[in-house]
C-alpha cells in the first residue's frame, strides 16, 4: 500500500526504528546520521525535549534535502520523578538508571520530526512504564548479556529486563521501544 508520495529517508541509527518503519511495509532508505550535539535550552520543558531533539536532527539535512525526499527523525526520552534519563555514559550510569527506575513507574516520550522541503510536522508520543522491583543480580544480568548503552533509561522493553521488569505499559508498546509507529503511519499519510 503507498502511503506517501515521497521517497522516505529514515535518519536514524536505531535498529528498532528500522525494524519498527519496515513493518509497516514502506519503503525508506536509510541514512545514518552524524554525531549531533544533544544539549537543549536548561529552561525547555522536559516534555518538549523528544520534539526539540527531533527538529535538531532534522535541521542537519535541511540544505541537502530533495524537492521528493521526506525525512523522518526521532528522539525517546525517559522521565522520572522530573529527571531526564538519557542514553547512559557508561555501565555504572545504566545501572544507577536501572536501579532508580527498579519498582517505579515513569513516562517515555519520543518526538518523531517529518521533514520535506516544503514543510514540517513534528508530533511526540507518551507512554507510561511501570517496572517491578529488579534485583542487583537481574541488573547486572542485563547488563552483562545485553546492550543498555544505546537506549534511553539503559532498557529495552523488547529485551530480557522488559519482559521481567515491566509490569504495566499505559500506551503504546511500540513508543516505549523508540517509535510509535501507528502515530508516524498516520501522519506520513497526511503529510
Amino acid at each position: 500500500m503507498r502511503v506517501t508520495h515521497y521517497k522516505v529517508i529514515l535518519a536514524s541509527a536505531s535498529p528498532r526504528r528500522r525494524e519498527l518503519l519496515s513493518g509497516i511495509d514502506l519503503a525508506y532508505e536509510l541514512c545514518t546520521p552524524p554525531n549531533i550535539d544533544e544539549s537543549f535550552p536548561a529552561d525547555l520543558p522536559h516534555e518538549a525535549v523528544p520534539e526539540y531533539l527531533a527538529r535538531k536532527k532534522a535541521a542537519v539535512y535541511h540544505d541537502t534535502l530533495k524537492e521528493d525526499e521526506l525525512l523522518i527523525t526521532a528522539d525517546t526520552v525517559v522521565l522520572l520523578n522530573g529527571l531526564i534519563l538519557g542514553k547512559p555514559v557508561d555501565r555504572d550510569e545504566a545501572r544507577q538508571m536501572l536501579q532508580m527506575l527498579s519498582g517505579a513507574r515513569h513516562r517515555v516520550i519520543t518526538g518523531i520530526c517529518l521533514t520535506s522541503v516544503a514543510k514540517d510536522v513534528v508530533f511526540s508520543d507518551t507512554a507510561w512504564v511501570t517496572f517491578g522491583c529488579l534485583t542487583d543480580e537481574e541488573i547486572d544480568y542485563y547488563l552483562d548479556s545485553y546492550s543498555p548503552m544505546d537506549k534511553a533509561g539503559a532498557y529495552g522493553v523488547q529485551e530480557w529486563i522488559g519482559y521481567v521488569g515491566v509490569e504495566k505499559i499505559e500506551g503504546s508498546y511500540f513508543n516505549v521501544m523508540g517509535f510509535p509507529i501507528y502515530k508516524v503511519y498516520r501522519e506520513l499519510k497526511r503529510f
